[in-house]
């Protein structure tokens, strides 16, 4: 566990390096040391939780839940660290399906993606305007088509640029990676936006997605059989180059959340298995084995 002391704060104020993990199959999050140690359960009885993120100065996670699969009843919660003053943020009926999430500190947004909505979505961390950015897809037909559903989110700030998975089936290799402005071109609409760019394609199963700002590389989990499936994979943004394998032998590999400082990434996987690596994919390491179903994972020092 990494001790952070703040500019400017007393030995008092240091901030101390927390993992918050969903665990899908048990509806549960928990709370733990980076090594795994002091793991507590912080928030019980969430509806197939999958993606969570920490406002660290506001000292709050929030996370969505996929709700009752096939029907358009997710949502979004939030809680103080530790679990209390629970509520809801975005209520059934909004979100079809929401998936990772993300914050955007300096706009105090939420972003998210909605799989079997087809949409990426972002609202005020108060719950207040709801907004579609992108709209993959309307309607039950195109609902069957998985090439639409949405799933991984993150965002640059530097480019005002959104970055989100398109997961398409199972073991299908036609999976993408897609990049567009934060905003809607004017006179755009979310299903008809003229500055989507497809970063890569023909992915096994891309997931979840987190970006290095400071080293400017962008990192995803990858569903799929090998040799591409079922692995952490990273590449540049802001130049092209071929994505590069760092970890392998995932089973069904969902969250990422990466330690910049500390040299280090944390990964989860539907086996039930909590990993971390160094930043190239060196250092394996076993952290939890065989807990469960696990989705997303959020790194905080709070």
């Amino acid at each position: 566990m990494r001790a952070v002391q703040s500019p400017g704060s007393t030995s008092s104020e240091t901030r101390l390096a927390r993992l918050f993990l969903l665990e899908l199959s048990g509806g549960r999050i928990h709370s733990m040391n980076p090594d795994g140690s002091d793991r507590k359960v912080i928030v019980s009885n969430c509806r197939l939780p999958d993606g969570i993120v920490v406002d660290e100065n506001g000292g709050r996670i929030y996370w969505t839940n996929m709700g009752t699969l096939g029907h358009d009843d997710g949502t979004i919660e939030s809680a103080d660290v530790d679990g209390g003053n629970r509520r809801v943020v975005v209520p059934p009926g909004v979100t079809h399906t929401p998936k990772q999430i993300h914050i955007e500190k300096s706009s105090g947004k939420l972003y998210w993606c909605d799989r079997e909505g087809m949409r990426v979505m972002r609202v005020n961390l108060d719950g207040s305007h709801v907004e579609t950015l992108v709209e993959a897809g309307r309607g039950d037909e195109n609902r069957r088509d998985q090439t639409r559903w949405c799933v991984g989110i993150t965002i640059d700030p530097k480019l005002n640029k959104i970055y989100w998975t398109q997961k398409g089936s199972d073991n299908a290799g036609v999976g993408r990676i897609f990049r567009a402005g934060i905003d809607l071109p004017k006179g755009e609409s979310p299903a008809y936006r003229s500055d989507i760019e497809v970063l890569f394609d023909h992915l096994p199963e891309p997931i979840d997605l987190e970006l290095d700002l400071k080293n400017r590389v962008l990192y995803w989990t990858d569903r799929g059989d090998p040799p591409r499936g079922n692995t952490v994979n990273r590449a540049p943004i802001d130049k092209k180059a071929e994505p590069e394998i760092l970890v392998t032998h995932l089973m069904e590999g969902i969250g990422i959340a990466l330690d910049v400082l500390g040299n280090r990434m944390f990964v989860t996987d539907l086996g039930g298995s909590l990993y971390s690596a160094n930043l190239d994919g060196t250092s394996r390491r076993d952290i939890l084995f065989a807990q469960g179903n696990l989705a997303g994972i959020a790194y905080a020092e709070i």
